[in-house]
């Protein structure tokens, strides 16, 4: 980037710019994924939409990319590029919850951990991830898969307005009433039609949840699987768990000579009385008898912050994700031989499902387009040792090309790599055709092009 153009942003923005040669650059430009290791010509700390503008106005004047960090959970990388500036919103993450209207607005950088403190303060929440320092505007941007979707929708349907730096500096509001295409868009589309600085979501009345990790021998894979399959088709809406394989980690619940080991878990979150909630646990027990198991009363942001320390930052990441009309009796074969040979503990498998409140909304109602699926699949690649980057990063492809013949076609966008591109019209789905038009009428140069990327 030219002198000129830094001189000039530094004089314009609230925020600390900083270079590389400066004091705390690699701390500055270091990503989630420690297997990124990118050299960005400057990174911004912005501290309001002005300083968005300003850094969005200085990357068009110089011809750079801008890459957009939120909460930084992105495992392509995509909060940093190679010669790009960095739009870090990392001090944007003010949480306003107003309990009268059971609404609450969030900073682009917050986490959901943040969300999930301010609203459960009035016995509320809204769809976020599965882990708590999970960005809200990557996650909510991609659609927002979580504990919540199957009562209340993904993170995107509670979306009620977003505050958006476009590709030109200007700041605008996108909401139902206003730049309709664009908050269309906004819901499903990622980051590919410019920065939203502030989300303003719907909440709802949730506290106490029953919840917690189950783990089942790999022999009682089969039953428990087939029986989440048939389970989920009619179960309350209230019930938010999702199956998964899982190496167990040596906590107090888990047998002290069975840590270490790989097992069929199941993940419990159900939003309802404690004593219709146990019956509904109570049913897997009746399946198999689990080894090990944490599953009882908790608040809702425990629940959330349960597993944050098996991904902390600084891991090795490579995942690969695909939709799911069902977990079929011929797909759980490809499941059975892939999902024990997890490779550590921070590595998983998750089969989310996606069916109630998500199926209210019409397919065209939001930029998300796989409205059909039952389940979302990710299979989460994570470890320490980059020496380990290619035979694990061969597990999550090789499980991934078996369970394609059986997948509905493309992958929910918050969970694919870099090399998934390619696919971006299967990935957005249905609704892709759309996309592209919102794309060239708000980012024609496609200046917001460092994510799952929609060519104009």
């Amino acid at each position: 980037m030219s002198m000129k153009v830094m001189d000039s942003l530094r004089s314009s923005v609230k925020g600390s710019v900083v270079e590389e040669g400066d004091d705390g650059y690699d701390e500055a430009r270091a990503v989630y994924n420690a297997m990124i290791d990118r050299r960005p010509s400057a990174v911004v700390r912005c501290q309001d939409a002005a300083d968005v503008a300003a850094v969005v106005r200085a990357a068009a004047e110089d011809g750079s990319g801008v890459a957009v960090r939120g909460g930084g959970h992105s495992v392509p990388g995509f909060g940093t590029a190679d010669g790009a500036l960095v739009v870090d919103l990392g001090d944007l993450t003010a949480v306003t919850v107003d309990p009268g209207s059971s609404t609450a607005e969030v900073g682009g950088g917050a986490t959901w951990g943040m969300v999930n403190e301010a609203a459960a303060q009035y016995g509320l929440a809204t769809t976020g991830g599965i882990i708590s320092t999970t960005g809200v505007g990557g996650l909510t941007l991609g659609g927002g898969i979580g504990y919540l979707a199957r009562a209340y929708g993904f993170s995107c349907d509670n979306l009620l307005s977003a505050e958006v730096v476009l590709a030109d500096g200007r700041v605008v509001t996108a909401s139902a009433d206003e730049e309709p295409d664009l908050f269309w868009a906004l819901r499903g589309g990622g980051g590919n039609f410019g920065v939203v600085t502030k989300f303003r979501f719907g909440l709802h009345p949730v506290s106490e949840i029953y919840g917690g990790p189950m783990f089942f021998e790999l022999a009682d894979g089969p039953a428990i699987l087939a029986y989440f399959a048939e389970f989920i088709r009619t179960a309350p809406r209230e019930f938010g768990g999702f199956p998964a394989f899982q190496i167990a980690p040596p906590l107090p619940f888990v047998p002290e000579d069975r840590a270490g080991e790989p097992f069929v878990a199941v993940a419990f979150c159900i939003d309802g009385p404690a004593e219709q909630a146990a019956k509904f646990v109570q049913g897997f027990r009746d399946v198999a008898k689990p080894v090990a198991e944490m599953v009882g009363p908790m608040p809702y942001p425990a629940m959330n912050s349960l597993f944050d320390g098996l991904v902390p930052r600084g891991l090795q990441h490579y995942w690969k994700a695909a939709f799911l009309e069902d977990i079929t009796p011929e797909s759980l074969s490809a499941h059975l031989q892939h999902g024990p040979l997890v490779p550590t503990v921070n590595s998983t498998v998750h089969f989310y499902p996606i069916n109630g409140a998500c199926h209210d909304v019409a397919a065209d109602a939001t930029a998300f387009g796989h409205r059909d699926a039952n389940f979302a699949l990710v299979i989460a690649g994570m470890w320490p040792d980059p020496a380990e980057n290619t035979a694990n990063t061969a597990w999550v492809r090789d499980y991934y090309a078996a369970i394609e013949p059986f997948a509905l076609g493309g992958g929910y966008v918050n969970f694919l790599s870099q090399d998934d591109q390619p696919k971006a019209s299967s990935n957005y789905g249905a609704n892709y055709g759309r996309l592209r038009t919102v794309k060239r009428a708000y980012d024609p140069g496609n200046m917001f092009h460092l994510n799952q990327n929609i060519a104009p």
